[in-house]
């Protein structure tokens, strides 16, 4: 497996962002790969209390947010574009439990100049899935993708945005 981290600097732009910012204290902070052979992004977690919803259990909006993230990262990584989510659906199989291992994986289903689709799952270490969902992003154009990233629509790759010309 050859794998090769994620970081948004990579693309241009610095976040802040809840899941995957190692420099966010309030945020998961999972670091995501890149998994090249398989063309699929994955990442490994545990999350503490501070994520629950029942006392046990991981919240499931953070469980979802983990997922979301991952697909995020497959639309970058693996279709080479920026671009956000427009619909999602998720089924919670099992739940993810505070202070155990997990890990999380995401790949693209279709690919489109204007609409990407991309499935993700999170499993135990047994690998059982205990949620899993599909998604729909839309790839950002100039504008937006600058909007998104508060940097210069000409800082960014267009490679990775939607030709609005």
């Amino acid at each position: 497996m050859a794998l090769t981290r994620l970081h948004n600097e990579d693309w241009g732009f610095a976040s802040n962002c809840f899941v995957c910012e190692p420099r966010n204290d309030g945020g998961l902070r999972i670091p995501f790969h890149h998994d090249t052979d398989r063309d699929v992004v994955v990442a490994s977690f545990t999350l503490d209390d501070t994520f629950s919803g029942a006392p046990s259990y991981v919240h499931g909006g953070v469980s979802l947010a983990v997922l979301d993230e991952a697909q995020a990262w497959a639309t970058i990584a693996v279709a080479g574009r920026f671009a956000v989510t427009t619909e999602t659906t998720t089924r919670f199989l099992r739940p993810v439990l505070v202070g155990e291992a997990y890990d999380v994986e995401a790949r693209l289903t279709e690919r489109g100049d204007e609409r990407l689709a991309t499935e993700g799952r999170i499993t135990d270490v047994r690998g059982k899935v205990c949620a899993e969902t599909t998604a729909t992003f839309a790839v950002l154009g100039p504008a937006q993708a600058a909007r998104a990233t508060g940097v210069d629509e000409g800082a960014l790759d267009p490679a990775y945005l939607r030709d609005d010309g």
